[in-house]
C-alpha cells in the first residue's frame, strides 16, 4: 500500500529526509512545499520530491505522514496552522526541531485526537544549506531521537520508525524533558560558551596595543567555530530550552570558580587535575560517531605557505572528483602540525583524499 508523505520545508533536513524515504519506499508518494519557492522549485527539478503544493493545505490534506523540517518557532506556528486544516484520520505526525518539550506540549494542546503526533531530533546536519545540500545518507549512523508521550500509540511509533527506517539511523526513544536537558548540555550550551569566548575576545581587541584578532586565528578560531552559526536559530533555540540553560549557566559559574579558586591558591595538583581529568574524558569521547554538533573532516597539510600550494592540492583532489567544503592556511602553528587545513563533508572524503595527498605532502588527521 502507498504512502503519501508531505514533507513542509525543504531545506538540507526536510530535503534529506525526503531522499531517504525514496530510497527506502519505492512506493511513497511524497509531496513538498516550502514558504521559499526558490527552495520548493529546486526540489522538485532535483527529483528531491516527486510533486510539490502551493500551499500547506494542498501538500498535507492526503497525507499519512507529515514531517515538519522547519526551525522550533515556526515549526509551532505549522502546527497551528495544522490544527485547523481537515486532515486524514489517523495521520502521524513529526519534526525535527532541536528542542522538544515545547513543541510536543503545544501539539498534544493544540491537534485533534485523531492525530498522532510524535516529537523528532535526526541528530545531524552539514555545514552546508539548502536542498542542493541535501543528501540521503546524511542521517547514516546519527541518532534520530524521538519523543513520543505517553498517549501515543505504540503501533503509530513502529509505523514512523519504518519510513525513517531508510535514514539507517540509530533510533532513540526520550522523554521530551529528557531530551532537551541531553542536547541542552552537548550542543545548546557549548554553543553559548562559543558565543561568550568569542565577544569576550572581541570586546578586549580594541583595548589592547595589539590586534587580538590577528593572533586569536589558528587554535582559537578552530575552537569557536560553532560561534558562526545562525544568531536567528540560536535566539529561538535558547528561549525554547530557557530553563535547562539558565540552570547550566548558573553550574558553568561554579566551575569557573572551581578553577579559579585553585590558580589563586596556587594548588598545582588541583590544576593537574582538573585538565587530567578533562583530557580523559574528552579522549574517551566515541571518535567516529556522530552526535548534536555537526563533526568537522578536517585534513592537515604539512606545506611550505607560498604561492600555488593550494592550486596544486585543490587540482589533485578535483581530478580525482573529491569536493572541500574549506581551505585555510593557518598562520598560526601552535598545536597543529600542518599550516594547511582542508575540510570534508565526510570521513570518506577525507580518508580518500589523504591517500592521494599523501604522495606529495606530508598529511595529518587530528582524531583526538
Amino acid at each position: 500500500m502507498s504512502k503519501n508523505v508531505a514533507i513542509i520545508g525543504l531545506g538540507l533536513i526536510g530535503g534529506s529526509i525526503a531522499l531517504a524515504i525514496k530510497a527506502g519506499h519505492q512506493d511513497a508518494m511524497i509531496t513538498g512545499f516550502d514558504v521559499n519557492q526558490n527552495q520548493l522549485d529546486l526540489a522538485k527539478a532535483l527529483r528531491v520530491v516527486d510533486d510539490t503544493a502551493s500551499s500547506l493545505e494542498e501538500a498535507v490534506q492526503k497525507a499519512d505522514y507529515i514531517m515538519i523540517a522547519a526551525p522550533v518557532v515556526q515549526t509551532e506556528q505549522i502546527l497551528e496552522q495544522l490544527s485547523s486544516i481537515k486532515l486524514k484520520n489517523g495521520v502521524i505526525v513529526s519534526d525535527v526541531g532541536s528542542t522538544k518539550l515545547s513543541i510536543v506540549s503545544h501539539a498534544k494542546r493544540i491537534l485533534n485526537s485523531s492525530i498522532t503526533f510524535i516529537g523528532g531530533h535526526p541528530m545531524a546536519g552539514s555545514h552546508k544549506t539548502g536542498v542542493t545540500a541535501a543528501k540521503s545518507h546524511l542521517f547514516e549512523n546519527a541518532f534520530y531521537i524521538l519523543t513520543p508521550d505517553d498517549a501515543v500509540d505504540r503501533s503509530k511509533l513502529h509505523d514512523l520508525m519504518d519510513l525513517l527506517s531508510s535514514t539507517n539511523a540509530t533510533f532513540v526513544e526520550l522523554e521530551a524533558k529528557e531530551h532537551d536537558y541531553l542536547v541542552g548540555l552537548i550542543s545548546h550550551f557549548p554553543h553559548i560558551l562559543a558565543a561568550s569566548l568569542v565577544n569576550f575576545v572581541s570586546d578586549r581587541n580594541d583595548s589592547q596595543r595589539f590586534n587580538v584578532a590577528r593572533f586569536a586565528a589558528g587554535g582559537f578560531r578552530d575552537i569557536t567555530r560553532i560561534a558562526s552559526a545562525s544568531p536567528v536559530m540560536w535566539r529561538d533555540i535558547l528561549l525554547r530550552n530557557k530553563d535547562v540553560l539558565l540552570q547550566m549557566t548558573e553550574d558553568m559559574k561554579l566551575e569557573l570558580d572551581r578553577i579559579q579558586g585553585y590558580i589563586k591558591e596556587e594548588n598545582e595538583d588541583g590544576i593537574f587535575n582538573y585538565f587530567s581529568g578533562a583530557k580523559d574524558f574528552r579522549d574517551g569521547l566515541p571518535v567516529r560517531s556522530r552526535g548534536a554538533i555537526p563533526a568537522f573532516y578536517d585534513l592537515f597539510l604539512d606545506v611550505q605557505d607560498q604561492p600555488g600550494v593550494i592550486a596544486a592540492v585543490t587540482q589533485k583532489l578535483a581530478k580525482e572528483e573529491i569536493s572541500i567544503t574549506n581551505i585555510r592556511i593557518i598562520e598560526t602553528r601552535e598545536d597543529i602540525m600542518g599550516v594547511l587545513r582542508v575540510s570534508f563533508r565526510s570521513e570518506t572524503d577525507r580518508d580518500n583524499a589523504k591517500v592521494i595527498l599523501d604522495r606529495d605532502f606530508e598529511t595529518y588527521v587530528d582524531d583526538k
